[in-house]
């Protein structure tokens, strides 16, 4: 692996595709081993279903999902 690409990301549904696209470009335009890794830090919009479809895609598209805990925590 040449190069890692870790993006966090929290509702951005509508620009991944092209931030995407644009990385690949540019990594495969200098033959460089690379993967993209998605975080997705809670998003309330469509951003995790548009990086599994990345990733079915570009074997090189990876996806991490935090959940946004909503209860309230009791110290």
């Amino acid at each position: 692996m040449d190069i890692s690409v870790v993006i966090p990301l929290l509702n951005e549904d509508e620009s991944l595709q092209e931030l995407h696209d644009w990385i690949a470009k540019v990594m495969q335009s200098n033959r460089y081993l690379y993967e993209i890794i998605f975080i997705d830090d809670g998003s309330t919009d469509n951003s995790w279903n548009v990086i599994e479809q990345l990733s079915t895609k570009n074997k090189a598209v990876k996806g991490i999902r935090f959940k946004k805990i909503t209860e309230n925590l009791k110290h």
